[in-house]
C-alpha cells in the first residue's frame, strides 16, 4: 500500500512538473510570437492597463495543462475513465483553438459560443454517463459555459486570473487527495502548475496577457475539475464551489446588475469589483492580493469544514457566497462614493 501511494505521488508530481515546464517555455515563445504578429492589447477606456502589451500567453497554460492533466486523469488511481479524459482533451483543444483565433483577430460571438457549447456538451455527456442520469448533462452544460465566460470576464488585470487558477488547482488537488482520488488531485495540481508557468510573466507589471485562448480554457478546466469531483463524490462539489467563490460572485453579480440596468451586458466594460478598485487608485498587485486574501482566509478554512462535515457543506457554501456578496456590494459602494467625492471636488 505504501509503495502504491509513493508511486502515485511520484507520477502526480511528474505530471505537475511537466505542466509547469511546458507552460513556462511556451509562454516565453508566445511573447516573441505576439510581438512578431502585432498581437498587442492597446490601452483604452475599457481596459485597466497603461502600456501596449502582448496577448495570447494563455497558450502556455493550455500546452502545459495538456502535457500534465490528461496523463494524471488517465494513469493515476481514481481515473474518471478514458471516455471522460478523451472528451476533456478534445474540449480543451476546441475551446483553446477558437480563443487562439479570436486573439489573432476578433471573432463574432456566435461561432465562439457555438464551439464553447459543443465542446462543453461533449465533456458533460461523458461525465453524466457515469452518473445516475444522463439528464445531469444539461445543468452541467449551463455551469460549464458560464464558467468559461466568467473567467474571460475576470481576466482584466495583471496576475489575477492566473493567480485564481493556481489557487483553485492547488486547493482542489489537496481536496481530491484527502478524499482519496489521486487522479483528480494530479490533474488539478497540473492545472495549478501550468497557471504558475504563465503567472511568472503575467504578474504585475505583466509582460504578456492571457488572452481568450487562456481565459476561456482555464474556465473550462476549472469546471472540469469541479465536475469530476462531483461525479466522484457528490459532497465534494460544495468545497469546489467555495474555492471559486471570488470569481463567481464578482462576475455573476456584475452581470446581473448590468442586465437589470438595461446595459448591453455582452459588451466589454470595466464594472467588475476588481476593475473599480483599480480605477479608484489601487495597484494591480494590491487588488490581486485582496482576492488572494479572500481565498486563503475565507475559502480554505470554510471549505475544510465543508469537507469534514458533509451535512453542513451546503450551508458553508451558502454562507461564503452571502458573505462574498456583502463584500462585493460594500466594495462597489465604497468605490462609487469615492468617485462622487472626486467629481464634486
Amino acid at each position: 500500500m505504501t509503495g502504491t501511494v509513493a508511486s502515485a505521488g511520484s507520477l502526480l508530481i511528474g505530471c505537475a512538473l511537466a505542466a509547469f515546464l511546458v507552460s513556462f517555455a511556451s509562454v516565453r515563445a508566445a511573447i516573441a510570437y505576439a510581438h512578431r504578429r502585432g498581437m498587442l492589447d492597446v490601452p483604452g477606456h475599457r481596459r485597466s492597463h497603461t502600456m501596449p502589451t502582448p496577448r495570447g500567453g494563455g497558450i502556455g497554460i493550455v500546452a502545459g495543462a495538456l502535457a500534465g492533466m490528461p496523463a494524471a486523469f488517465l494513469l493515476l488511481p481514481g481515473s474518471p475513465g478514458a471516455a471522460v479524459v478523451g472528451a476533456f482533451t478534445v474540449a480543451v483543444i476546441a475551446v483553446a483553438a477558437i480563443g487562439w483565433l479570436d486573439d489573432h483577430g476578433s471573432l463574432p460571438i456566435k461561432p465562439r459560443l457555438l464551439i464553447q457549447l459543443a465542446a462543453t456538451l461533449l465533456f458533460c455527456v461523458a461525465v453524466a454517463t457515469g452518473t445516475s442520469s444522463l439528464l445531469w448533462a444539461l445543468p452541467l452544460l449551463v455551469a460549464g459555459v458560464w464558467c468559461i465566460n466568467l473567467h474571460n470576464f475576470m481576466d482584466g488585470i495583471d496576475g489575477l486570473a492566473a493567480q485564481q487558477a493556481m489557487f483553485f488547482g492547488a486547493a482542489s488537488a489537496a481536496l481530491a487527495w484527502a478524499a482519496g482520488n489521486p487522479a483528480i488531485a494530479g490533474a488539478a495540481l497540473a492545472l495549478a502548475l501550468a497557471a504558475m508557468g504563465f503567472w511568472w510573466f503575467n504578474r504585475s507589471p505583466a509582460r504578456i496577457f492571457m488572452g481568450d485562448v487562456g481565459s476561456g480554457t482555464v474556465g473550462l478546466m476549472v469546471f472540469a475539475i469541479s465536475a469530476t469531483l462531483w461525479a466522484f463524490r457528490t459532497n465534494l462539489l460544495w468545497p469546489a464551489l467555495i474555492f471559486s467563490s471570488a470569481f463567481v460572485i464578482d462576475a455573476t453579480l456584475t452581470l446581473l446588475v448590468r442586465m437589470l440596468r438595461g446595459a448591453r451586458w455582452y459588451t466589454p466594460h470595466r464594472e467588475h469589483l476588481y476593475q473599480w478598485l483599480v480605477r479608484r487608485g489601487a495597484s494591480h498587485r494590491k487588488v490581486a492580493a485582496g482576492y488572494f486574501a479572500w481565498n486563503v482566509l475565507v475559502c480554505v478554512p470554510v471549505a475544510w469544514i465543508a469537507f469534514r462535515s458533509p451535512a453542513a457543506a451546503p450551508l458553508c457554501m451558502g454562507a461564503v457566497y452571502l458573505l462574498g456578496a456583502a463584500v462585493w456590494r460594500t466594495g462597489k459602494r465604497t468605490c462609487l462614493r469615492r468617485r462622487e467625492r472626486h467629481v464634486s471636488a
